[in-house]
């Protein structure tokens, strides 16, 4: 039976989306504004000749009606499209649920206050929990500004760095060696039982290295404790009708390790593409291999770095090929995106863009699948392709790809 490799590439928007007023967001294109920022600051047309034979130069000119710097030909071998989402939120978990087939269609609970973030009957709780006296930061902040701010004076005190963003997220940063990986996760693990009915989406524990401000580095080690999505996803159905799932990178704990047979963690591009290559290498027939790319959202996205963003890009597209010469007749990639974060928008969140639906195997020609109504189609597809029951939401496109498999 087929295998199918789902590359996520975290925050790769190609268009503000119909609804992006609601969120300030119109305007934005990750893709389109990055490519522009590059060209202006080195002279150079950001170079994805491989993405671009994959359809994806197209279909941001179709989400967008933009044209663009780039270097690329040609749609030549694959599906292509792009996909609006119909969940509240721009963040992290809706994008992933609702690829899977299950959109988020609540409001989350946020923390809205740009200092004293959390309300003291949550504070209070946690320090009576944890044993500590107090915490750091308690604001909404940037995960990297935060410690420079923040982490000499978390070495010194021992009390983790605890802050928020416009998602829904419970953030605390702690440093491995002095504080402990272990205590932060246990801390961590304290924070999501008492976050109760406030409907926070994750608890993310933010570990780091390093000397001082000048050095501080988040590492991989990074966990997520996610509420569980409110319906199956096609993860746990097609787990249980006995499709081998494998989550590389922070997927498993993104669906709070639900519907996922086996996971890998890995630090940056190169090593979470190597860990996909590697798991491509030697899963068995009737597999699931879902992969997220974080570093495009956490290195580059939130910090605004369109350049560093265009180069990993240019990474990316530089190893695809050995992604394709390891697939066999029968497997399918689809490279997709959870949200937007155009590294040239004012602030640092996310931002409410279509995203890029991308399918290819052997046998694909170059076939336009045109404007997805919801990240769900994804997971429909995944559904019908694994022959498990179809999902609430979404459309299958799988007859549109000449797969045979």
């Amino acid at each position: 039976m087929a295998r199918a490799i789902i590359l996520v590439i975290d925050s790769f928007g190609i268009g503000y989306s119909p609804d992006a007023v609601d969120f300030g967001d119109v305007g934005a294109n990750t893709l389109a504004n990055l490519a522009r920022a590059y060209f202006d600051a080195t002279g150079k047309k950001i170079a994805l000749p491989n993405l671009s034979a994959l359809g994806l130069i197209k279909a941001c000119q179709q989400a967008s009606n933009q044209d663009f710097p780039y270097e690329g030909g040609a749609p030549s071998k694959g599906a292509y499209g792009f996909a609006e989402e119909i969940s509240t939120g721009k963040d992290t978990p809706s994008g992933h649920w609702e690829m899977a087939g299950v959109p988020v269609l609540f409001d989350w609970g946020y923390f809205t206050d740009k200092e004293n973030s959390f309300p003291k009957s949550l504070t209070d709780s946690i320090h009576q929990a944890t044993g500590f006296t107090g915490m750091l930061g308690n604001c909404h902040a940037s995960g990297t500004e935060i410690l420079k701010r923040l982490g000499d004076e978390h070495i010194k005190t021992g009390l983790p760095i605890c802050y928020t963003s416009a998602d829904s997220v419970f953030q605390v940063a702690a440093h491995e060696e002095h504080f402990g990986l272990d205590n932060l996760y246990k801390y961590c693990e304290t924070v999501r039982e008492l976050l109760g009915d406030l409907n926070i989406g994750r608890v993310i524990a933010r570990p780091f290295i390093g000397d001082n401000a000048d050095n501080f580095a988040r590492t991989g080690n990074r966990r997520d404790y996610s509420v569980l999505p409110p319906a199956p996803t096609v993860l746990d159905k097609i787990s249980q009708a006995g499709t081998h799932v494998i989550g590389v990178g922070k997927i498993a704990d993104i669906f709070a390790h639900q519907g996922i047979d086996e996971k890998t963690k890995a630090t940056g591009l190169h090593a979470l593409f190597d860990a996909t290559l590697a798991h491509i290498n030697t899963a068995q027939d009737n597999s699931l291999i879902f992969t997220n790319l974080v570093n495009f959202d956490q290195d580059f996205g939130h910090r605004r770095d369109a350049i560093g963003y265009a180069r990993e890009l240019e990474a990316l597209d530089v190893r695809l090929p050995e992604m394709f010469q390891a697939m066999s007749a029968d497997d399918i990639l689809f490279l997709t995106a959870d949200h937007g974060c155009d590294p040239t928008w004012p602030g640092t969140e996310h931002t409410r863009e279509y995203v890029p639906i991308i399918a290819y195997h052997q046998q694909v020609g170059s076939v336009n699948i045109g404007n997805r109504k919801t990240f769900a189609d994804l997971g429909q597809t995944i559904a019908e392709l694994f022959k498990v029951e179809p999902m609430d939401y979404g459309t299958s496109f799988l007859s549109k790809l000449n797969f045979k498999g």
